[in-house]
């Protein structure tokens, strides 16, 4: 019996990699799309989207293969859920069963209409135009309705695809760590404004070759340990992280030449990212083992690295001179000051150029705004106006042109309805691992300071990135932090951080 399901087994687990092969080609089809697909390419590669996807879901909720779940589900190599058996066979099971409450049909039609909306977006924010996006954003909202129809097991709708992003996680208990944040974020950032000592944001803007800004931001990437013999960087509208196999990891980014600011942490942001999927076990790819815990958790990874290591000073007294050398402009700018417009905070338009204090409120926005798309209690047409009041009264920035307001983010052209809260949650997992780490590590600031970043990633590979997941978010957390997850470590790190920049 014991060699019986030792084979049944492997067999799963043969069956699972091979998906991960085809799903891979998925991925690098996307990755294409979105770098280097010429504009008359769109309609063929939502062919070729269509056709992997339905391929894909088809492996996934292969009769056989759900059998062969079920008995194992049902037998001791399951009984310890954090074994490694137990816990392939856990979030294997629980994949299939997600998969098969979803027709095909519904799967490639997803699959084609989110290329197609993601490549007229393009055009619809160069071009400022919503209403050439609306039809496509109407489509993709009417295909995950009927997705989270056919997902959800009771609560709310946007649970189910929340799920997808964040497994287990709840829209009640997200909008409440929301709201606890946004309780104390308002007031501080409120005490910013009225503040009258002020960093001199003007140091970040100039003319900034883009050529120079990509060295320095390879250099940076490097620096904080990702590997180029597995992974490169691209340009692409919006900046993005995609594996596409276990050796090979693909960043992208997008430069602006009188903005030093926007490309670099980007570039810091997607190595974070890159660094957590350099991190997962190889020999595990295709299993769950191998794969990231959440996007909540995979977005601590980027946030720590861009935020709390790269716009912290300890990093700057290292990096400072290499900047300098790339940039002659900065050779006169005292560290002090660059440190300060590095992390000024002012009330913006765009998500990915906002600061760390108000860069949730973007957030808190998007996630009450879908989940009123979702059951249509908001209409498409009537979202550009819904954006701009909650902008004024949520971030206190009120958008011109659709570019810079509702056709700002990818994510809805892609169906990704349900990521937006992971980002806050990155955040907070992010300040309480960071907190963690400098315990655990010592003088983790007297490290950075000498540029060895390597500590802080060693503890990272030996807390999280090994593990794939093997446990929940909310178990990783309490076992590498001793405590659950709370909005405490991002407060006391941002307080700590923009008081003395602002003189309270």
């Amino acid at each position: 019996m014991a060699s019986d399901l030792r084979t049944t087994y492997d067999n799963v687990c043969t069956h699972a990699r091979e998906t991960a092969v085809l799903n891979s080609i998925e991925s690098l089809l996307s990755w294409d799309e979105q770098v280097l697909l010429p504009a008359e390419g769109a309609e063929y590669r939502a062919e070729q989207a269509r056709l992997m996807a339905g391929l894909g879901h088809a492996r996934e909720t292969d009769l056989h293969y759900g059998a062969a779940l079920g008995e194992l589900a049902a037998s001791s190599w399951a009984a310890d859920r954090q074994s490694d058996s137990g816990a392939t066979i856990y979030h294997l099971k629980r994949r299939y069963d997600k998969r098969t409450r979803l027709p095909q049909r519904l799967v490639e039609a997803l699959a084609e209409a989110t290329v197609l909306a993601q490549q007229t977006w393009q055009r619809a924010r160069k071009q400022n135009d919503f209403a050439m996006f609306a039809p496509h954003l109407d489509q993709v909202l009417r295909l995950k309705r009927e997705e989270a129809q056919a997902l959800c097991t009771g609560g709310p709708l946007y649970d189910a695809l929340l799920d997808d992003y964040e497994p287990l996680a709840k829209s009640a208990e997200v909008g409440r760590v929301l709201a606890d944040l946004r309780a104390e974020l308002v007031p501080l950032v409120a005490q910013i404004a009225e503040a009258r000592q002020r960093p001199d944001e003007r140091v970040l803007a100039g003319s900034f070759a883009v050529a120079a800004q990509e060295a320095l931001g390879r250099k940076a990437a490097a620096t904080i340990g990702f590997d180029f013999q597995r992974g490169r960087l691209d340009v692409s509208a919006h900046p993005f992280c995609s594996t596409v196999g276990p050796r090979d990891c693909r960043l992208t980014t997008r430069y602006r030449e009188h903005d030093f600011g926007d490309a670099f942490f980007s570039t810091l942001h997607e190595t974070g990212h890159g660094l957590y999927e350099q991190g997962l076990p190889a020999e595990h790819y295709g299993l769950p083992l191998g794969e990231a815990v959440s996007l909540g958790i995979h977005e601590s990874q980027s946030r720590m690295w861009e935020n709390l290591v790269g716009r912290g000073l300890p990093f700057w007294e290292f990096f400072y001179p290499q900047l300098q050398a790339a940039f002659p402009a900065f050779r006169e700018t005292p560290l002090d000051a660059f440190y300060g417009a590095a992390n000024r905070v002012q009330p913006s338009l765009i998500r990915t150029e906002s600061d760390e204090a108000t860069y949730n409120l973007h957030i808190c926005v998007r996630f009450e705004l879908e989940q009123a798309l979702l059951v249509d209690e908001l209409r498409v047409g009537d979202l550009p106006g819904a954006w701009q009041e909650r902008y004024r009264d949520v971030v206190g920035a009120v958008s011109t042109t659709d570019a810079d307001g509702v056709l700002q983010d990818v994510h809805w052209a892609a169906g990704l309805l349900g990521y937006f809260p992971t980002y806050t949650l990155g955040n907070l997992y992010a300040a309480q691992f960071f907190e963690q780490a400098i315990a655990d590590l010592g003088d983790l600031p007297a490290l950075l300071r000498r540029g060895e970043t390597g500590g802080l990633l060693g503890w990272l590979r030996d807390k999280i990135h090994r593990h794939g997941k093997r446990y929940s978010a909310a178990e990783l957390v309490q076992r590498v932090t001793g405590r659950p997850l709370s909005h405490a470590a991002l407060m006391n790190h941002l307080r700590s951080k923009l008081g003395p920049l602002y003189g309270f």
